[in-house]
């Protein structure tokens, strides 16, 4: 059935398309409840404002080019002067200057000035860029002219363009000369880009501003804010109005970039950074790193994807960009250093991960891109996102190469389309200095990827006054002066305590932090309804010593959990931040299901609570453990481990020996030493107040353990060695989306009894869990080796976009797929091997344990998400072993995760 769901929606999607040409293209948890809020307000914009039918003037390039076969005369009209921002007088780069009526034009450069001369007796000059009111003055024909222009915001978004003719004509590439434009533009790309040099060096400064905006009368006015006015910026354009804001995160960075080609390396040197962060419960550089990514770290034109907000966009001079995109020639522009070629573009599909916009085209045999506009339409797949604009201005260089001189990306969200608080961001790029093929000395290119200068963090205002390269705006230069007199203000302070507090779990009383709150409450068939309290201890207390802790207890089993921890850090950085070095020292007592390593109870999610099925089996634990923690600035970390465990059976786990008397064990003890590697190349993190998450981008994670049991020493009853390994992997493909693949393996020497195997993870919660099997039941299988993939395809709404009634939802279908294939040798097996714990017996009332065996466990789902945006469904199949008691092969799980 789900077979023919699939193939069917499939048909719809590639009906009358060439599956040819389509098989040709395919060429954490969350940072806490506020993190999350302020992720899906984050911002970009600019709506799409231009039809399938854009044709303004020619769909022609012969037509273009014959227009320079102009007479000429002698008379040369001359215009010159600047263009600047009517609301904060900041210069305006690349305005379209032209005289009407002709076809002569250039566009300001990024001081603002400009200069216009051609011959004829022009009487008008026009200034017009997209979001701006147009500008028309009259000049002095056939004189110099000097003027001084301010523009204006659109007060209204504009129109789409449409063109109608007697007979309405459909698109096709074929025959198009905007589409000929575009395949030149892909075959000379290598040519164009600057990467293609051998050695490339540059100077960058980066700006990115956050604010809120929309913000109620009510508020502003209200007895709360009153006092914190001052921060209020009321000349923040958005989508062509004026919006007051408040300004809550704003950074500068100064660096150098090398790269070279082969060997591919890429350095970043930071030589300063400043930074402020109204909004101090979210981790400040973690959301740096964030909004770097969200708002397009590195935007290559060039590339066949551009990696933004979350998501890869298809660009459109990727090399099969006509096959998803309508492109026309809307205008052409003679400038002083020859004529350029406006092609504008629109998606085929308006829900897919698309762009509209134009592009402006040199005609001088090199075809290379010497400016750019990136927009999105309302229909687009993104989850709160209003708006989003990307400029991208080129600059031409002595050797005729046009290189990229600034990036502006502007973005905002909000809960509601077009009302309601929202955030708008803004990311600006400078790239000056730019130096091809000076290669650095060999050891230079051994360094590390990001490298900070000493002394980066640069407070004072002059170094910034003489090295930025961009303007600031009024408000922008005034914003460090107004944070620094917030943060000195008592009510600010116990406002962001309590937004600490709800957002980050822990409530904090300078050296001591009370929480996490969101364990204060859980319930399980075991322990019925759990109460726990904790805390630990902050740098206040000591930097090189760390204490932390919980107690709980459950009104049904009624015994008392703890688990008390010391750490002692050789940098003095809290443990929970990066990068570790520390000793680890906890003794623990709790209880848990076998194989899930205390994830079900002491941080236990809300879905995690409810179970589907009984959950039979249970453990109560008593572990001391020491731990050396070490993490490298690579990514690369270990962990050396020693685990003296202790675990005894409850509920209707029983450890029972398959001797005569069926001798039954009351407990178990091991101990065992251990090391866990873990490497994740160009990682990038959030660091949360518990945990840190790992920005998913293209490189794998890999995980290698090896835990070796010792008989004999501190009670250990049993020798084996143990291997795992686990490689995560995410893969993009563009406009179908993305794949998570995880391959994972494990092998276990030594004879043990089942609750030493390998305990394949099991999750009979309501909620999905990515890396379990949501079919199989808890200790359901073990095995001492086994192999197992785990792949989960997300399509980001490419077959459901295109879905009449249905399109308009936005929501995003997933594929999952999981395999695991083992086995259980005959030392291991109680029915061959004497002296090993006898198997649960599965009963109607129970699920039982069993080997895994030659056939491989499988199961696979369909998931809808997006749903409300903020939910998703799956639901799953199970394809084996399905004569086991109490199973049943069909489930519906759910998930809340809200993204963009």
């Amino acid at each position: 059935m789900l077979l023919n769901f699939w193939s069917r929606i499939i048909i719809l999607v590639f009906q009358g398309r060439s599956i040819f040409q389509f098989l040709t293209f395919l060429n954490i948890n969350r940072l806490k409840t506020l993190s999350c809020f302020g992720l899906i307000l984050f911002s970009l914009n600019v709506a799409a404002q231009q039809t399938d039918s854009l044709k303004k003037k020619s769909d022609s390039l012969k037509t273009v080019t014959d227009t320079s076969h102009k007479p000429q005369t002698q008379v040369v009209t001359l215009v010159s002067g600047q263009v600047n921002d009517a609301i904060n007088g900041k210069p305006l780069q690349y305005i379209s200057i032209s005289f009407p009526g002709s076809s002569y034009g250039t566009y300001s450069d990024k001081l603002g000035k400009f200069t216009l001369s051609a011959p004829g007796l022009f009487s008008r000059v026009t200034f017009s860029y997209v979001g701006a009111q147009t500008i028309t003055k009259n000049i002095k024909p056939g004189q110099a002219n000097e003027l001084q222009i301010r523009m204006h915001s659109s007060q209204t978004q504009l129109k789409e363009v449409s063109v109608t003719t007697g007979k309405k004509q459909r698109y096709r590439n074929k025959g198009n000369p905007a589409v000929s434009l575009i395949q030149q533009i892909i075959n000379h790309k290598d040519e164009n880009r600057m990467e293609s040099s051998d050695y490339l060096q540059y100077d960058q400064y980066e700006r990115i501003g956050l604010s809120f905006f929309h913000l109620s009368q009510k508020f502003i006015n209200g007895r709360f804010f009153s006092k914190y006015k001052f921060l209020l910026d009321t000349t923040l354009k958005i989508n062509g109005q004026v919006q007051t804001s408040l300004p809550v995160y704003f950074s500068e960075k100064l660096s150098q970039n090398y790269y070279r080609k082969n060997p591919e390396k890429s350095i970043q040197v930071l030589n300063a950074q400043k930074q402020i962060n109204i909004i101090k419960f979210v981790d400040t550089a973690g959301l740096d790193v964030y909004l770097n990514r969200l708002y397009g770290n590195n935007l290559d034109l060039y590339s066949n994807n551009i990696f933004i907000i979350t998501n890869q966009f298809l660009s459109p001079i990727a090399n099969h960009s006509p096959d998803f995109y309508k492109f026309f020639i809307t205008d052409t522009i003679k400038t002083a250093k020859g004529k350029l070629v406006e092609v504008s573009f629109t998606p085929r599909n308006k829900g897919d991960l698309l762009f509209e916009g134009k592009l402006l085209v040199t005609l001088d045999g090199h075809y290379a891109v010497a400016g750019c506009e990136l927009n999105v339409n309302k229909q687009i797949n993104i989850n709160f996102m209003r708006s989003l604009k990307i400029r991208l201005d080129f600059v031409q260089d002595p050797g005729g190469r046009y290189y990229l001189s600034k990036s502006d990306v502007t973005a905002d969200f909000g809960i509601l389309k077009t009302k309601g608080l929202g955030v708008i961001g803004e990311r600006t790029v400078v790239y000056t200095n730019y130096k091809l093929n000076a290669p650095q000395p060999e050891a230079f290119y051994k360094g590390k990827d990001l490298q900070i200068a000493e002394n980066a963090n640069r407070e004072d205002t002059s170094y910034w006054a003489g090295h930025r390269t961009d303007t600031l705006s009024g408000q922008q230069a005034q914003i460090y002066g107004k944070i620094s007199k917030l943060e000195k203000m008592p009510s600010f302070k116990r406002t962001m305590w309590i937004a600490s507090t709800l957002t980050g779990g822990f409530a904090d009383f300078g050296a001591v932090q009370i929480g996490p709150i969101n364990s204060f409450f859980a319930f399980s068939s075991q322990e019925g309804l759990r109460f726990q309290g904790g805390g630990r201890t902050t740098p206040k207390f000591n930097k090189s010593i760390y204490l932390e802790g919980y107690g709980g207890i459950g009104t049904k089993d009624k015994q008392l959990k703890y688990d008390l921890i010391t750490y002692l850090s050789l940098n003095k950085t809290a443990p929970y931040r990066f990068p570790n070095d520390y000793f680890k020292a906890s003794y623990l007592y709790d209880v848990d299901v076998p194989g899930h390593s205390f994830s079900i109870n002491n941080r236990q999610a809300a879905l995690s609570s409810f179970q589907t099925g009984a959950t039979n089996y249970w453990l109560y634990s008593t572990i001391f453990r020491l731990d050396y923690v070490k993490d490298f600035e690579n990514h690369f970390s270990y962990d050396v481990i020693f685990k003296n465990w202790n675990q005894q059976p409850a509920a209707k786990l029983v450890y029972e020996l398959n001797d005569a008397n069926n001798t039954l064990v009351h407990n178990l003890t091991t101990s065992e030493l251990g090391v866990h590697l873990r490497y994740a190349p160009h990682e990038q993190i959030l660091q949360g107040t518990q945990d840190r998450h790992t920005i998913y981008s293209k490189y794998p994670i890999m995980e290698l353990m090896v835990n070796h049991g010792f008989k004999g020493f501190i009670n250990g009853s049993y020798a084996y060695t143990n291997f795992g390994v686990n490689i995560f992997k995410r893969f993009y493909f563009s406009q179908l989306g993305y794949s998570d693949v995880t391959l994972m393996g494990g092998y276990l020497t030594g004879k043990v009894p089942f609750p030493l195997l390998n305990i394949s993870s099991a999750n009979q919660s309501l909620a999905y869990d990515l890396n379990a099997y949501n079919r199989m039941t808890y200790l359901e299988f073990v095995s001492d080796h086994y192999v197992g993939l785990n792949f989960t395809q997300s399509f980001n709404g490419f077959f459901l976009n295109k879905i009449p009634l249905i399109e308009h939802l936005k929501w995003r279908e997933y594929l999952t797929f999981k395999i695991l294939y083992g086995g259980l040798r005959n030392e291991n097996n109680p029915l061959y091997s004497k002296d090993l714990y006898k198997f649960p017996t599965g009963t109607n009332g129970g699920n039982g344990t069993y080997a895994l065996g030659n056939v491989p466990y499988t199961e696979a789902g369909v998931g809808v998400g997006n749903i409300f945006k903020i939910m998703r469904i799956d639901v799953i199949k199970r394809f084996s072993y399905l004569d086991h008691p109490g199973i049943s092969p069909y489930a519906v799980k759910f998930s809340f995760n809200p993204d963009f």
